[in-house]
């Protein structure tokens, strides 16, 4: 019987109320109007995926709540100070339908207080004794610098080729979706092979998460996404739909001329890309991208190992299934 998707939150609800808890009190920050604007970042954060996927890692094997609770915090802390750091590198003024840090306090303030976040979650993977997960973090913290860097200095190309892009969003995203479920497997000492397996789900998870968080940039309008619809194009960011429309553009067409200009920053008329996201929208770069990411989610399937906790390997499917069906 399928699980409504819903499930896994509630099975995992009181665990999930303690890492927030936990994470709170370790982005707490003795400035007064700091420390409420760093508490409205972490407190309108998503679904916790990545704690959760760290919880349910090790669910299957031994489960030392207090310890898996300070790790997962720690992956969510990680996971917020990349946050504020990337809305400060695009001068994000609105994530989740708030105003970010970049939008309130100077630059140079909100780099520091998303430094501060990445020591708090050094902090708390520290804490869990394990020099193996202290490892995993630091691994994946500088995997989730390369993917900024990547994007930074080469996610502004029409030409760039599929690997360039799936390395992007693999530093981006799928490494800390990877590096919770190592981390998970770890803690909950699964056999070697088995922290391997999921180690390789976390990965395609992350892959399908990105590449959907992608669609819904190009497919979704601001309201739904908190942000401005086509975000990412808008400051000349490259993702798997565009690249899917440009490669069907002849090289000597208005389309792709427009496309480029607006990824080099020269096109700032409001009417002309608007247009230009309904071109992308209704080319069918939109449903091919999705065929990919369910690639990557059926992947994601079938590296799961043959847990003897069924309960457990169903709540993991389901983090599949929420990766593709989500709508923001």
């Amino acid at each position: 019987m399928k699980l409504q998707t819903t499930d896994v939150f509630d099975v995992m609800r009181d665990d999930l109320e303690r890492i927030d808890e936990r994470v709170s009190a370790a982005a707490r920050v003795d400035f007064p109007l700091v420390s409420t604007l760093v508490d409205e970042i972490v407190s309108a954060g998503g679904k916790r995926l990545r704690p959760l996927l760290l919880l349910l890692a090790a669910r299957g094997y031994v489960y030392d709540r207090a310890t898996l609770i300070t790790a997962a915090a720690g992956v969510e802390l990680l996971h917020t100070a990349s946050l504020v750091h990337d809305d400060s590198i695009d001068r994000a003024a609105i994530r989740r339908g708030k105003p970010t840090l970049n939008a309130r306090l100077s630059s140079g303030a909100v780099i520091l207080i998303g430094d501060f976040l990445f020591a708090q979650s050094a902090m708390l993977a520290a804490a869990t004794e394990s020099t193996r997960v202290v490892t995993i973090f630091a691994s994946t913290l500088g995997d989730i610098c390369d993917g900024q860097l990547r994007e930074m200095l080469d996610g502004h190309r029409v030409d760039q080729t599929r690997d360039e892009y799936e390395r992007r969003i693999y530093g981006k995203t799928a490494a800390l979706f990877a590096g919770a479920a190592e981390m998970g497997a770890v803690l909950g000492r699964a056999p070697s092979s088995d922290i391997e397996q999921l180690r390789l789900f976390g990965i395609d998870l992350g892959m399908a998460f990105q590449i959907v968080d992608d669609i819904l940039d190009v497919s979704q309008g601001s309201q739904v996404l908190g942000k401005p619809a086509a975000n990412d194009l808008r400051q000349g960011i490259v993702t798997l739909p565009t690249m899917l429309y440009a490669r069907e553009l002849p090289a000597d067409s208005d389309e792709r001329r427009l496309l480029v200009e607006l990824v080099d920053g020269d096109l700032t008329d409001d009417l002309a890309i608007n247009e230009l996201i309904g071109a992308i929208r209704s080319s069918g770069a939109i449903e091919e991208a999705e065929v990919i990411a369910a690639e990557f989610a059926e992947r994601a399937r079938r590296r799961l190992p043959p847990l003897a906790d069924a309960p457990t390997r169903a709540l993991l499917e389901e983090l599949v299934e929420l990766s593709l069906v989500r709508r923001s």
